[in-house]
């Protein structure tokens, strides 16, 4: 029997993930996925050196990670995609939600904290990175915090495959498969191919397939970034061996 060959196209601007397939989002990364990593940021968050309650969060995507960080903080959440922001706010109804691009969101207020976590993965050239440390900065108050969580750097950066999804109780499912890889060791990026089988209420199950770029940088580039936007940082590594980069805004 012949084999099916189907080539993955290259990678898109914007991903079938964030627009036609948002809807399935909550089957895709759902809120009971965050829990275990928002208990893990809140030391960072809520440190002793006062009381934070205000909280702008960039790429904020489907909102699942806000659902466990509103009980603590008054979420601003923003995003490129609407269709994105749609989903956040069912999630999230109590939550004010912008629709946004984290390069050059001016929103014209500060916060106590500014958090970017992995969507700050599709900066994939240094300016868009740069200047995505210098929108956080610039709504971060004076003696505020930004934390930035990307999900790897050069240093941490190791081919992987993953695999999950869930079902709905109106009959829906998702499943879906992550392969990644570096094509190119010598430039600033890397790729993942997604899979997604989908399956309707009615039974219907379809396919699709994409491939997302990444941004991949150094640690040092990271924090020369967030040292000229005024948020000069340190950083820890997480349980998921992550670079999480935690900046204290200097006074103007």
């Amino acid at each position: 029997m012949a084999l099916l060959r189907t080539v993955i196209p290259p990678p898109v601007e914007e991903p079938h993930l964030y627009t036609d397939l948002a809807s399935w989002w909550p089957l895709f990364s759902p809120p009971e996925e965050y829990g275990e990593e928002a208990e893990d940021l809140l030391p960072m968050l809520h440190p002793e050196d006062g009381p934070a309650r205000t909280m702008l969060e960039l790429g904020s995507g489907g909102g699942s990670l806000a659902f466990h960080l509103k009980k603590h903080f008054t979420l601003t959440l923003t995003d490129r995609s609407a269709e994105m922001v749609a989903v956040s706010r069912k999630v999230n109804p109590e939550c004010e939600h912008r629709v946004g691009d984290m390069r050059s969101l001016r929103l014209g207020r500060t916060f106590d904290r500014v958090m970017v976590h992995d969507a700050i993965m599709y900066a994939v050239e240094r300016e868009d990175a740069r200047a995505t440390v210098h929108t956080a900065a610039a709504h971060c108050r004076p003696g505020g915090r930004v934390v930035l969580l990307p999900d790897c750097v050069r240093e941490t950066f190791e081919p992987l495959t993953e695999s999950g999804g869930h079902d709905s109780p109106d009959g829906r499912g998702m499943r879906y498969l992550m392969w990644t890889w570096d094509p190119d060791p010598d430039d600033e990026t890397f790729e993942t191919a997604f899979a997604y089988l989908l399956r309707e209420a009615d039974g219907t199950v379809s396919m699709s397939q994409e491939r997302h770029r990444f941004g991949l940088f150094r640690r040092d580039d990271w924090l020369e970034w967030m040292r000229e936007a005024g948020c000069p940082a340190t950083t820890r590594r997480d349980p998921w061996n992550r670079e999480v980069f935690i900046g204290v805004r200097e006074q103007d």
